[in-house]
């Protein structure tokens, strides 16, 4: 059963600026808050010069934490990098990296860069929706590389990337609420190609539509894990929008257990609230989605050209299912994934029957490319969207200016 989305709505419209907004709760029972128009707070939209001027991102990113995470990053990639290649039967294939094919290598590395596009693009289409100006490509582009920064460094599966997202957006001039219903919006439609990927792959071999084994293992359970995961947002979806009015009523006396049931009530709202407006934009198939989808494309067809690069040539379904099952290793606490991500893919790729020194030397090229050059940029990202939260706070503080001074002038000038 598929979220009730109304044909009306338009979550961002792609390049648009319509869709999510910052606005009231309505007032009558029948009136069901649409998929891409989240419940704001009760108390009405914010004013974007009224928002908290928070100085850090909510953790500090400064040099004792970047050198404790790079010394680690270090030393994994040491073992991965040094310490692999010395296992028997893997050394003479390993060597072969410095030999790979220069054209594949740059086909690769253009995947790879085509992926993180895709990623702008879809936080740019869905940050941006309700006419947040702020949210421009430029913008986009700092915020999403600089998550990427902050992800290698603090957190397994991407919360320090969360974290700084959520900051910089509060900063842009979004309140707590529309950065909660949109991120899981980003987060429902980014993962869904991974679901669907793994779904359609895992099912399409254990049926022998593609190329590969049809151990149960490795072929059905990941499906069935992707079905799962999607039946669980399709059941977010059904749950009001607006449940916190709905209940609202309940904390009229004042109570403590109503008081309770309406905080708990906000993770279900929002969760339905994002998952519905994530599946506005796949049912509309536009650029958002788009984005979604050439993301998780690219990056799957950067490993498929590193395995060319090496003379291998691997069925394109064993590479997208050894992908996304390998990529379950980001969920390790190590930083970024780093070490879970690529030896979960060596390891599922391995179970798909092409294992061996070429497929470490294939994983480990993609993510150089898809790991380890980004996050150059991503620092420098870091550093410019910190001038850019600085701009916006000047900005904020002249209007505020402008507004009390005119405040201030209405009096003497009606007198």
């Amino acid at each position: 059963m598929h979220p009730p989305v109304p044909d009306s709505e338009d979550a961002s419209g792609g390049d648009g600026d319509h869709g999510i907004e910052d606005r009231p709760l309505p007032k009558h029972g029948a009136d069901v808050v649409s998929a891409t128009t989240p419940p704001a707070a009760v108390d009405g939209p914010l004013d974007p010069d009224d928002i908290d001027d928070e100085d850090e991102p909510g953790f500090d990113l400064g040099r004792r934490q970047i050198i404790t995470a790079l010394l680690a990053v270090a030393v994994i990639a040491g073992v991965l990098y040094v310490g692999l290649p010395l296992l028997p039967g893997i050394e003479k294939s390993f060597g072969r990296i410095k030999d790979g094919q220069p054209h594949w290598l740059a086909v690769s590395f253009a995947f790879a860069f085509a992926s993180f596009a895709g990623y702008v693009l879809m936080f740019r289409g869905v940050y941006k929706a309700g006419g947040n100006e702020r949210i421009d490509l430029s913008a986009s582009y700092q915020i999403t590389m600089a998550g990427l920064a902050a992800t290698r460094i603090l957190a397994a599966g991407g919360a320090g990337g969360l974290v700084l997202t959520a900051w910089a957006l509060r900063q842009a001039g979004m309140d707590k609420r529309a950065v909660a219903d949109r991120t899981v919006t980003f987060l429902a439609l980014m993962y869904f190609p991974y679901m669907l990927a793994i779904i359609v792959g895992g099912l399409g071999m254990r049926w022998g539509l593609f190329p590969g084994p049809k151990t149960w293992g490795i072929t059905v359970l990941p499906a069935l894990l992707g079905m799962a995961i999607i039946g669980l947002a399709l059941a977010a979806a059904l749950v009001p929008a607006d449940l916190e009015r709905r209940i609202e009523h309940w904390g009229t006396g004042g109570g403590r257990r109503a008081r309770i049931a309406q905080r708990l009530a906000n993770l279900p709202a929002s969760a339905s609230t994002g998952v519905r407006g994530a599946w506005a934009h796949v049912r509309r198939g536009d650029l958002v989605t788009f984005g979604a989808f050439l993301y998780w494309g690219a990056q799957v067809a950067s490993l498929w050209a590193a395995f060319q690069a090496f003379d291998q040539t691997v069925p394109v379904a064993v590479v997208t299912l050894g992908f996304f099952i390998g990529m379950i290793g980001n969920l390790l606490p190590l930083p970024g994934g780093v070490g879970g991500v690529d030896g979960g893919m060596i390891g599922a790729l391995a179970a798909l029957g092409y294992g061996g020194g070429v497929a470490v030397a294939a994983v480990l090229t993609y993510r150089v490319f898809a790991f380890w050059l980004p996050t150059i940029p991503g620092f420098f990202a870091y550093l410019q969207l910190r001038r850019t939260v600085a701009r916006w706070k000047d900005e904020r503080k002249a209007r505020r200016a402008a507004r009390d001074g005119d405040a201030d002038v209405a009096p003497a000038s009606a007198g």
